[in-house]
Formats: structure tokens, sequence, C-alpha cells
């Protein structure tokens, strides 16, 4: 009785969560959100909007690449953010996420596949 913690914020097993914590981990997963938008916007214009001289499997690979990878991020992001919530309020140690890598890669390989793409 004596807590100064609401019992909807603490389960069993579980330690209060600084909210400046759970509010820096919407946001990141907001920032994850913005940008598979900004992929999905890419893979459009790749597609359908830009007067580009690619040949059509340059620009389909182009496309589906920013496509499939705004979709693993929007897949990824919810379950990341929850992932988070729960690992901080059982206080125990957050693992490295191997998105950020991932993302980094494939838009490496899409950057080349732009440049070929220019030069073809």
């Amino acid at each position: 009785m004596g807590s100064d913690t609401p019992e909807h914020e603490t389960g069993k097993g579980e330690t209060p969560v600084d909210y400046r914590f759970t509010l820096a981990n919407e946001r990141t997963f907001l920032a994850w959100v913005r940008t598979a938008l900004a992929l999905l916007a890419g893979a459009v214009a790749v597609l359908h909007l830009l007067p580009l001289d690619w040949g059509e499997g340059i620009r389909t690979t182009v496309g589906l690449a920013l496509a499939l990878l705004a979709a693993a991020i929007t897949v990824y992001a919810p379950l990341r953010w929850l992932h988070v919530q729960r690992v901080m309020r059982r206080g125990r140690p957050l693992q490295l996420s191997l998105l950020p890598l991932i993302v980094t890669v494939a838009i490496g390989l899409v950057c080349l596949l732009v440049i070929v793409g220019n030069l073809l």
C-alpha cells in the first residue's frame, strides 16, 4: 500500500519505469515508422513517378527493394517497441538490435543499384 507507484504501472515481477525512457522508446518507434514511410515513398517514386532512363529490371529491383525494406521495418517497429517496454519493466538488460545494421546494408545496396542503373 505505501508505494507511490500505481498498480497499473507495474505488475508482478516488474519494476517502475521512468516515463522518459518510455517516451524515448515511443519516439524511436515513430522514427522507424517515418523511415518506413520515406522508403515506401521512394519505392512509389521509382516504380511509378520518376521518368528514369533505367531498364525495367533495375527500376523494378530498386523499387521492390525499397518497398520490402519499408515492409520489414513496419513489421519490426511495433514488435521492437513492445519488446523494449517489457524489458524495461522487468529491469533486464536491453540487447542490441540488428535492424539498424540491416537497414544500412540494404540502403547501401540500393545506392549501388542506383549507381549501376545510371551507368548502364
